[in-house]
């Protein structure tokens, strides 16, 4: 389990992904998705085992049409995937309703045969860019947890993401935690969250 925040906010990322769901291709062996500009969008009957010549991010869209096609026949108004398959159910409040919205649900559980892995590419790529300040703390982050009793905390990548695993679950962890989170702007004692 991570706790840098920047991996938080990828992870709420992937679980809007999750959230939307991603297709596998369609049951009717090339069926059209109708697309946002009038045309039709073909998605594959076969899954993305092996589909566009290795390429990830194409077998992920042709995926992820596949999945809204599944959301729309079950009464779902879902939007078109974007060219890298990112489906924008909305965010914050509309979030939070969809997730409540019992049509919604029903929906994504009889879709849920079309879910299919965000490739690594794509992952990537819905990642803010950090400036050359934002990496800096990250990196002041990964010293002060080291410091003060989380020795497997790891440092962040060049472009200040993607840092690994450690164990949160140990005492030191959890003190350097506390004591460090203020660098990333989280404060020590929380207050009670709303909602």
């Amino acid at each position: 389990m991570r706790t840098n925040w920047v991996v938080l906010a990828a992870a709420a990322s992937v679980m809007a992904f999750t959230l939307t769901g991603c297709g596998c291709g369609g049951d009717d062996g090339g069926a059209k998705v109708p697309t946002a500009g009038g045309g039709d969008a073909s998605a594959s009957a076969s899954g993305t085992g092996g589909q566009g010549g290795g390429d990830d991010v194409a077998a992920y869209v042709t995926a992820q049409r596949a999945y809204v096609k599944c959301l729309r026949e079950n009464g779902v108004d879902a939007p078109d995937p974007d060219a890298r398959g990112n489906i924008d159910f909305g965010g914050g409040d509309q979030a939070r309703a969809l997730k409540k919205d019992q049509k919604f649900r029903t929906a994504t559980e009889k879709c849920a045969e079309y879910q299919a892995a965000v490739p690594e590419s794509v992952e990537k790529g819905n990642q803010p860019t950090l400036s050359a300040e934002q990496i800096k703390v990250k990196v002041e982050y990964a010293e002060c947890m080291r410091k003060n009793g989380a020795a497997d905390f790891p440092d962040p990548g060049p472009d200040g993401l993607g840092q690994g695993e450690w164990d949160q679950t140990s005492a030191g962890g959890k003190r350097a935690a506390r004591i460090c989170g203020p660098i990333v702007g989280v404060p020590e004692n929380p207050g009670r969250g709303k909602g």
